[in-house]
């Protein structure tokens, strides 16, 4: 469910310059969160009123701009999280606002790392049929968050339980992919994934709990009432009487 998000303005009265600017502080509200931050920025306490500066001076414009635009960006911030994760709170926004996950490994240039890595050791000490299949999971979610959320990329914190679980029903449903190739899919992701959290990128996992569906395995055996059937049953044709008995022998010497 989609929070109310709320962004307002105030001056840091107590911090007052000799030129009579204050600092000007944002306080962002996102359902019952709420964080507070620097907007980098001073403005002359007799230019402020109602959390915006006052008049059509360009000074006033240019600060209103400003503001105006730490607003867009927060709201934008809110919606990109938000689109591949649940309880998004406002310290979670004003860390990206701010730059402070700037340096954090994104999902899908990480797992792109990864596999360009792969790469260079195949034939080394491993199979190129395992290269291949990293670079199809990593299209799979590629084009899963461009077809869910419009997304070319998304921060590893984005990553929880609840965006797993939906890339698995995409799979499932959207994809029509079988349960093996699920199985398969999510298993190189969740490679992908331990590796990151073991260089410290993350350190929760969000695949904790989560168990994909297991396609029922087709039995390849006789039971024991089927071998006695085949045994007793009444054959005329001299071929498959030579047939069923290299058959059983194979059953009782091991002989495949």
């Amino acid at each position: 469910m989609e929070q109310k998000v709320k962004v307002s303005f105030y001056l840091k009265k107590n911090e007052v310059n000799e030129e009579g600017k204050c600092p000007v502080m944002a306080r962002l509200t996102i359902g019952q969160s709420e964080s507070v931050f620097s907007a980098k920025m001073t403005v002359p306490v007799s230019l402020w009123a109602l959390g915006r500066a006052a008049g059509k001076s360009l000074a006033a414009g240019m600060i209103n701009r400003h503001l105006d635009g730490i607003r867009a960006s927060a709201m934008s911030h809110y919606r990109e999280l938000s689109a591949v994760r649940e309880n998004v709170t406002a310290e979670d926004v004003k860390n990206f606002l701010l730059g402070m996950a700037s340096g954090q490994e994104t999902l899908l240039a990480y797992f792109r790392a990864c596999n360009e890595n792969f790469d260079k050791r195949v034939g080394v000490n491993r199979k190129a049929g395992t290269a291949k299949a990293y670079w199809g999971a990593l299209k799979h979610l590629t084009k899963y968050l461009k077809v869910k959320y419009n997304l070319s990329d998304i921060p590893f914190t984005s990553l929880d339980r609840s965006f797993i679980d939906k890339y698995d029903l995409y799979l499932r449903i959207e994809c029509g992919l079988a349960p093996n190739t699920i199985l398969w899919v999510t298993a190189l992701f969740k490679t992908i994934v331990r590796k990151a959290m073991t260089e410290g990128i993350i350190t929760a996992n969000p695949f904790a709990g989560y168990e994909p569906e297991h396609p029922v395995p087709n039995r390849k055996y006789l039971s024991g009432k089927e071998l006695d059937k085949l045994m007793t049953t009444p054959i005329t044709c001299p071929k498959r009487c030579i047939v069923r008995d290299m058959f059983l022998f194979s059953c009782f010497t091991g002989i495949s």
